[in-house]
């Protein structure tokens, strides 16, 4: 699982507050001895908590997270307790506040989106791409392997995968297996994965060489279709589908025969939120 070090999250501390608190220095509550309840609003696979906590304690209060992340919480759910002076309290809270409405809300997404994929096809995997805030790649993996996700694809250095973009550049000239040859010379221990837009073009590549076929914006029936040739022409080809899947329709392309679903839809889910209370210790 994914981790947050401390250089980060002091960054994201200091980013916030980067010199004084003015509003709780200016009540002149900042030495005051307190403590905050963080429950969840509304039902969440939990995420962040751990990092949360360590935002705390770099604060110099002390912090005690009530579950895990990857908990399945209720509405109502104790998340993390903490207590510390009143200006290591607030100025922590916000933030690691906000990094768990937000990676929960991922994780909870991605969560649902997995246990769609389960029902067609209980050995069909998710994978998420790299479709999410650019720079923020971390916390997105950690909020999708929380929900039960992988990442597809980490960066263009770890993973070889032809889009129609690159074979538009390609010499016409040559046949396309040469060029896929070509490729899998140069990574050899990488899997060859291209993408296709029709049953017609994602066959044409089986037989050129690709070892993954990730089909974009096919429909569940034409992945079903594509399955069944795939048996006769590539049988141990890994088939990926990719562009639109959803919770609402993931369970349907994992019945229609795709070993992977590839979708950023996680990424876009809303906040999952977290009610944060007050007290003087």
């Amino acid at each position: 699982m994914t981790r947050i070090g401390d250089d980060e999250l002091i960054g994201i501390l200091q980013d916030d507050c980067p010199f004084a608190d003015i509003t709780t220095e200016g009540l002149g509550i900042g030495r005051v001895a307190a403590g905050l309840r963080m429950t969840a609003r509304h039902d969440m696979v939990l995420c962040g908590v751990e990092e949360a906590a360590r935002m705390f304690v770099l604060s110099g209060a002390n912090a005690r997270p009530a579950a895990d992340s990857g908990a399945a919480l209720a509405a109502g759910a104790l998340v993390l307790e903490a207590e510390g002076t009143g200006a290591a309290l607030h100025r922590t809270y916000k933030m690691a506040q906000t990094l768990m409405e937000i990676l929960s809300g991922i994780a909870t997404a991605t969560q649902a989106l997995v246990e769609a994929a389960r029902r067609g096809n209980p050995h069909c995997r998710v994978a998420c791409t790299r479709k999410h805030m650019p720079g923020m790649k971390r916390w997105a993996i950690r909020a999708i392997e929380t929900g039960g996700a992988a990442p597809h694809r980490l960066g263009l250095s770890d993973y070889v995968l032809v889009f129609e973009e690159h074979r538009a550049l390609l010499d016409a000239g040559v046949p396309l297996a040469e060029h896929l040859a070509r490729l899998k010379r140069s990574a050899p221990e990488r899997r060859l994965t291209v993408e296709a837009h029709s049953v017609e073009e994602a066959l044409t590549l089986a037989r050129a060489g690709a070892e993954v076929l990730q089909v974009d914006k096919l429909s569940a029936a034409e992945v079903a279709a594509l399955r069944r040739e795939l048996s006769q022409v590539a049988p141990n080809l890994l088939l990926a589908a990719a562009g639109g899947i959803n919770a609402a329709n993931a369970e349907a392309y994992a019945a229609a025969g795709a070993d992977i679903l590839v979708t950023s839809a996680p990424y876009y889910a809303p906040p999952r939120d977290v009610k944060v209370t007050f007290a003087k210790a």
